[in-house]
């Protein structure tokens, strides 16, 4: 694979802009680019050296003044021969240099090929490949160093290092196979046993964390709730600092889920505002709590507001109740604390047993204190741990959970004293799920599934 068919695309984003690059790797890139560049002879220069020049059409015309850089097989990104042309971001010239591209036999790339041939030819493995796409998606610190950390090897080098030695033992229990009939024992069971323990101790964590990644990768599902008038809207629009929702001292204004985003120390928050908690007085309204109920239920985090000026201890305590039956993580957070006395919060604070964050959404009086507890609320989720290797990806985390649950199997069989040929079935299932997992062992359906989903020019 480290010489195929030339293929050529826009590697930077479509559309007008100061510059563009298109990207051509594969057999003879270098000599194809250069039969209509004028510069200096692109075959003759070392790698990674960039070169000012004209592209041309067949009559000698310019198409576009240019810097081609080149990249000799095997350092380049797709380890095969690689050049990279940058001209003046218009749409037309982007489309005359494929053309010219075209037509001295290059062919335009699929969805991910660049990255596909990357992995192919040995730049790094499919867990590496994927967290190319998830760099390019990142839209915060965390998904930014979560896709970084295993662009860098992440987990999957400790993986595929202990799936070698795990290879090593089956092959001794498949051997034990081949002499049955004499009660032989190649492959030591003791061994075997810490091994496998070994890397179920790798692998727990990693699946552990998959709520974290799957929050740091989607952002985390934060849901307003409280009652009517507690103030859920205008605590949106203050945290946003815009008018996003409307605000009304009419009771049930809100009858539909608004969503935006807020950043809070490089980690994305999907904010919900949703409808006021109460008996519905008619059908639209009743369609809109029976949505809050429902992004309750689906949230990752929930603010539970109330109007600390008007609300009674019993009601106090049934929303704490609400809360803690719908087991999700959440802040209780008391609203108006303009209009509270000391003992009037002092007795709210003896009714709740446990923190409220006082602010005043209309006043904007300690949002700041605001944004740092939702920040640390998710920083001390157990799971979360922002910059190590963490799951984001739900075919890692299937593959991940297939191999423990094949590992158990087989230490219950070595408890049980299982003959070797069930043994080595659940080690294969184990095998199995980790060469998927790393890109070792591939379907080209596989494949196909995962880089289509890349963009064009990666």
């Amino acid at each position: 694979m480290l010489h195929s068919e030339p293929i050529a695309a826009l590697a930077t984003a479509p559309g007008i802009g100061a510059i563009a690059v298109i990207r051509v790797s594969g057999d003879d890139a270098i000599a194809i680019t250069n039969r209509f560049f004028r510069g200096k002879d692109l075959t003759q220069q070392p790698t990674h050296t960039a070169h000012f020049g004209t592209l041309r059409n067949p009559d000698d015309t310019i198409i576009d003044e240019v810097l081609a850089t080149v990249f000799r097989a095997p350092r380049s990104f797709t380890k095969e021969d690689v050049v990279e042309i940058s001209c003046h971001g218009s749409e037309f010239i982007v489309r005359q240099i494929l053309q010219r591209l075209v037509a001295e036999g290059v062919r335009l790339a699929r969805p991910g090929e660049f990255t596909q041939r990357a992995f192919l030819n040995g730049q790094f493995d499919l867990v590496q490949a994927e967290a190319v796409a998830d760099l390019i998606a990142s839209d915060s610190d965390a998904s930014h160093r979560a896709a970084l950390t295993q662009l860098r090897g992440g987990f999957s080098k400790q993986l595929i290092d202990l799936r070698q030695q795990l290879i090593d033992f089956v092959a001794l229990v498949e051997l034990e196979l081949d002499f049955g009939e004499e009660d032989v024992e190649f492959a030591h069971r003791d061994q075997l046993r810490q091994l496998m323990l070994s890397i179920r101790r790798v692998l727990h964590p990693l699946i552990e964390s998959f709520a974290a990644g799957n929050v740091i990768k989607n952002g985390v599902a934060t849901v307003i709730v409280g009652k009517p008038n507690a103030g859920k809207s205008t605590l949106l629009n203050a945290l946003l600092n815009e008018e996003k929702a409307i605000v009304s001292d009419i009771p049930g204004t809100t009858r539909d889920v608004i969503e935006d985003e807020l950043f809070i120390d490089g980690i994305r928050f999907r904010l919900i505002d949703t409808a006021g908690l109460r008996s519905a007085t008619d059908k639209i309204e009743a369609i809109g709590i029976e949505r809050t109920q429902q992004k309750m239920r689906d949230a990752a985090l929930v603010i539970y507001l109330f109007d600390a000026a008007s609300i009674s201890t019993d009601d106090l305590q049934a929303a704490l109740t609400e809360v803690h039956e719908s087991g999700k993580p959440y802040l209780l957070v008391g609203n108006k604390l303009d209009a509270l006395d000391t003992a009037r919060k002092q007795q709210l604070e003896a009714v709740a047993d446990e923190s409220i964050h006082w602010i005043s959404a209309a006043q904007h009086t300690n949002l700041d204190a605001l944004r740092a507890a939702l920040s640390n609320r998710v920083r001390t989720d157990a799971a979360v741990q922002i910059g190590s290797a963490v799951v984001t990806n739900v075919r890692h985390h299937d593959h991940l959970t297939g191999t423990d649950n094949a590992l158990a199997r087989a230490l219950d069989g070595l408890d049980s004293g299982v003959t070797p040929d069930w043994l080595a079935m659940d080690l294969r299932v184990a095998l199995q799920h980790l060469g998927e997992l790393t890109g070792q062992i591939t379907t080209d359906d596989l494949l196909d599934s995962i880089f289509s989903k890349f963009c064009i020019g990666k």
